[in-house]
């Protein structure tokens, strides 16, 4: 029993081990399943042009839906409800407060100038979305993560690596209180 028990495992690590005992052991269904162990390795100039061809007729589909997608939402307005900005009227001189707008997602600042002015703007710095803050010593708004900054009074980048201003949040001022209203994504017109 021992004998043909290593007899077996000799057997099967030399059938395993030795290519030609494969094709001698598969010979007899070659007839019933013909292959050539050749031609299986080899892909076809046609093969691969066709493989490339597909693959990349896949990509330009899902791009094109992608940016048609985009194009599409871009022609929606948004409409955003009207919201009072708490604390706002009690703000001193030079100063910012934080509030959510429009969503609780959605964080903003709103800063009020030396003059009195209100400005508000999404509170995302737009090089790598770190949250912006107000400098008062330099009346700014500032990234602390990679040194840009920001107009107080009108969003644009005054220097850094952020390449657009930031999203302005519409305020009004409503019988002493200070509303959001709406919001602007950063890349549209400033004045």
């Amino acid at each position: 029993m021992k004998d043909e028990k290593a007899n077996l495992n000799e057997t099967i690590n030399r059938v395993l081990s030795d290519e030609r005992d494969v094709r001698v052991a598969t010979e007899p269904f070659q007839k019933d399943f013909p292959y050539d162990r050749g031609e299986e390795t080899q892909v076809t100039r046609r093969e691969f042009c066709n493989f490339l061809g597909v693959t990349s007729a896949a990509l330009f589909v899902g791009a094109a839906g992608f940016a048609g997608k985009a194009a599409l939402d871009a022609r929606e307005t948004r409409s955003f409800a009207a919201a009072q900005i708490g604390g706002a009227e009690a703000m001193a001189l030079n100063s910012s407060l934080n509030f959510h707008y429009p969503s609780e997602r959605d964080t903003a600042i709103l800063v009020r100038t030396a003059d009195g002015a209100y400005h508000a703007y999404g509170q995302q710095c737009t090089h790598l979305a770190c949250p912006v803050y107000y400098a008062r010593e330099h009346q700014r708004l500032e990234c602390p993560c990679h040194e840009g900054a920001f107009d107080a009074t009108n969003g644009n980048v005054l220097y850094g690596p952020p390449p657009r201003p930031l999203d302005i949040i519409e305020i009004e001022v409503r019988n002493g209180q200070v509303w959001a209203i709406g919001r602007k994504p950063s890349g549209e017109t400033r004045s």
